[in-house]
């Protein structure tokens, strides 16, 4: 097996169930880290939708994720720390945490779910932005996998 990014709730390149949209819940999907590879200290995590009209539209900053949580469950709170000892940054939405999928009615769009594998603790504080972690992060990558969900309204 290599590193991969799962979901219970969804398979890549499948519809993200309503629950985990802004037309439900708006909760946070559940997710799996598969294989790290060795030398990994920390993840990072990213929810992008790049059909967004007006370029890439950020979903979700997620950094500082201990090595050693291989899930993230369902409906995570939207605070800067976790109690798992990961940190969340500020969305395209200007909100701390995850923020569902919520395209315009019409096209479908895809959200990628950005999983980076940190040979090191990055030193971002809570509530950092996406291009804050990834100006910190840019030397310690050592592997990267995504996982698709699509989402129509």
């Amino acid at each position: 097996m290599s590193f991969k990014i799962t979901s219970t709730a969804f398979n890549d390149g499948d519809r993200i169930p309503i629950q985990y949209t802004c037309e439900g819940v708006n909760i946070s999907p559940p997710l799996a880290i598969i294989e790290p590879p060795t030398g990994t200290k920390s993840f990072a995590l990213f929810i992008d939708d790049p059909d967004a009209r007006r370029g890439v539209f950020n979903h979700w900053v997620l950094y500082n994720l201990p090595v050693k949580e291989r899930t993230l469950k369902e409906s995570l709170p939207t605070t800067d720390r976790l109690d798992i000892g990961a940190m969340q940054g500020v969305n395209g939405f200007g909100k701390i945490g995850f923020g569902g999928p919520c395209p315009p009615p019409g096209t479908p769009h895809h959200y990628h779910f950005i999983l980076f594998a940190l040979d090191t603790i990055l030193s971002a504080k809570p509530g950092a932005t996406k291009d804050e972690v990834l100006e910190l992060m840019k030397t310690h990558v050592l592997d990267k996998t995504e996982l698709v969900g699509i989402y129509q309204r």
